[in-house]
């Protein structure tokens, strides 16, 4: 039986292991997805080690210190600093990250993108921000403070703090932050959320599974808008790959979509 497991804190709401299960029962492979909590994002490489963890998904908010702890970084991680998947080589740790390519994915429905403006500066906004960047889209980052802005202006992003902030419009309006997650708040002020949304299309926020106050404003607002289920779909999608080797066909993808909703 092969182990894997999704780390974060929180991770109860996670719905990784349904879908996950669900194409290892597809292809007939033994294994199983569980998931475990870390508070201390430094114990998540001595636990994946030690447990013979084969391969496992990170979630908020341990992806830098993954990325920092990681032996091996492969691929658009290096650029992003952050990662959401590990793969075990023989005790070795090779980190990964497909929030990129799955946001991307999760927005071809949103049609021709011009404009987007980011939410929070953690480890899930710099995924999308560099997967924006290389697409030649116009790209805006708002977090509360300055702190962790940095990484955004050299990737030559327009920043902003709360303090600062300038609102033009938008195409699409991205929630990475965990504002709704565990409770009804949002990820500005109301009244700055309601500038953003007002000259604004679309709105995706990265939290799935619930209508969070996020998304009840975009919706006031008239915009047309998605959770994150497509974004933890495709991205889970592609570490489904790394952790078998097998090429997801649309019949696997359908399956863990359908594990995805189970109860």
């Amino acid at each position: 039986m092969q182990n894997f497991t999704i780390y974060g804190n929180p991770v109860i709401h996670s719905k990784s292991p349904q879908m996950h299960n669900a194409g290892f029962r597809h292809i007939h492979l033994e294994a199983n997805y569980q998931k475990t909590l870390i508070e201390d994002g430094k114990d998540l490489k001595q636990n994946f080690i030690q447990n013979n963890i084969q391969g496992a998904n990170i979630t908020v908010p341990h992806k830098e210190v993954a990325f920092k702890d990681a032996d091996q970084i492969m691929g658009l991680a290096k650029e992003i600093g952050a990662v959401n998947t590990y793969i075990n080589e023989d005790g070795k740790v090779i980190a990964y990250n497909t929030d990129a390519p799955g946001f991307m994915k999760a927005i071809e429905e949103f049609g021709k993108i011009k404009k987007v403006i980011i939410l929070g500066a953690g480890g899930t906004a710099k995924a999308i921000a560099v997967a924006l960047k290389e697409a030649g889209i116009k790209t805006t980052v708002l977090n509360r403070s300055k702190n962790r802005l940095e990484f955004f202006r050299d990737l030559d992003c327009d920043v902003f703090s709360w303090d600062d902030f300038i609102c033009e419009d938008y195409d699409l309006v991205v929630n990475s932050t965990s504002a709704g997650l565990k409770d009804d708040s949002y990820p500005t002020s109301v009244e700055m959320l309601e500038d953003i949304l007002n000259d604004s299309t679309y709105a995706m926020d990265c939290i799935y599974g619930k209508m969070t106050p996020f998304l009840e404003k975009a919706k006031e607002n008239r915009l047309t808008f998605k959770d994150g289920e497509d974004m933890l779909l495709y991205q889970g999608v592609l570490a489904f790959e790394l952790f078998t080797g097998v090429k997801a066909d649309k019949d696997l993808v359908e399956s863990m979509r359908q594990g995805l909703k189970e109860a």
